[in-house]
């Protein structure tokens, strides 16, 4: 079936379905990752954006079971391709990324030219648009609700047998950043966005604000936890949304990206070693003003925005990317055992 993906520019794109023929709206973001399809789709910081793939050919591994993926469920609003396969080829494929998206009724489109579409989004920013399957639907602009509230969890969860016991405040947590706290070996809490942590009747060593899609001024009530968090003097480790609710707690400033970071090769240099990572990132905003006390961490080589602080004298820190991602390299994992290190 035929597919028109309309960008609010009055831009229009013809393209072929191989998802799920229904018609959606969000922002239209790129993303420069040449694999991770399967980890990309389910991460929870996609919330209401359509997702266009930079990398030619996707599909072409398939999809994994579900204990590989970073959440339960796919999150993008619609997926646009240059060329999708529909017989992939690995050891762990259970399905096609076709099936996955009608089961996930989620669109797909394969549209001729996604390098002129990235092009555009580049040059006039990352923008509202729509995928239409005949009659038309209004745009609709997701960064205007409160997104993390959407895709946390509902009750806290309680895992693992350690020592210390670490609070992550779910704000659309990748399961890979469970998995990496848990095999540290600690005791940890999962716990909704807006879920008051002083109320858990146990000694708290250390909190991670975890990633999450949209605005982080709409996450007002974890940027309250976290203003706790520091009049308390607990060990803090923000991570993506976390590192800009951070931010926000302490009194600094957030902005919106003109078309934000996504992908598995963003370089970013920490500032004391002056040393170049390579990170996965998925973030639309960025830190505009670094709060009091606080200095710069790491910062982008491409464009030279922040992507982290820390502060000069107490256990609070935050990246602006993933370090449990671990796209080939385990390049920023260490960022876990640092924190940790602080307890």
């Amino acid at each position: 079936m035929k597919a028109k993906l309309i960008l609010k520019d009055g831009s229009i794109f013809e393209g072929k379905s191989f998802g799920y023929e229904g018609s959606v709206t969000g922002e239209l973001v790129f993303s420069t990752g040449m694999t991770g399809y399967p980890e990309a789709l389910t991460d929870p910081s996609y919330k209401g954006q359509i997702l266009v793939s930079t990398y030619p050919i996707v599909g072409s591994y398939g999809v994994p079971e579900r204990k590989k993926w970073e959440s339960g469920r796919v999150h993008i609003s619609g997926l646009v391709v240059n060329q999708y396969i529909d017989t992939p080829s690995h050891f762990e494929s259970k399905k096609t990324l076709a099936q996955w998206l009608k089961k996930e009724k989620v669109p797909g489109v394969e549209v001729l030219d996604t390098r002129y579409l990235t092009h555009l989004l580049r040059d006039r920013g990352a923008q509202l648009a729509k995928i239409i399957f005949g009659k038309d639907i209004p745009f609709s602009d997701p960064n205007l609700r409160n997104l993390a509230a959407e895709v946390s969890i509902k009750e806290p969860n309680f895992e693992g047998k350690g020592k210390k016991t670490i609070i992550l405040i779910d704000c659309g947590a990748k399961e890979n950043i469970r998995r990496s706290l848990l095999k540290r070996n600690v005791r940890l809490i999962t716990v909704p966005w807006d879920y008051d942590i002083f109320s858990i009747k146990e000694k708290i060593d250390g909190v991670v604000i975890s990633n999450g899609p949209g605005d982080p001024k709409m996450a007002d009530r974890t940027i309250v936890t976290a203003k706790k968090v520091l009049e308390n003097k607990l060990p803090l480790l923000g991570i993506c949304l976390g590192n800009q609710i951070l931010a926000l707690a302490a009194g600094g400033d957030t902005y919106k990206l003109k078309f934000g970071h996504r992908g598995q090769n963003q370089p970013c240099i920490e500032q004391n070693s002056k040393r170049c990572y390579i990170t996965t990132q998925n973030h639309g905003f960025a830190i505009g003003k670094i709060p009091k006390d606080f200095k710069p961490w790491f910062v982008n080589a491409n464009d030279e925005t922040n992507e982290g602080i820390i502060h000069e004298k107490m256990p609070f820190m935050s990246v602006q990317f993933h370090p449990e991602a671990t796209p080939g390299p385990n390049d920023t994992e260490w960022v876990f055992d640092h924190f940790l290190k602080k307890i």
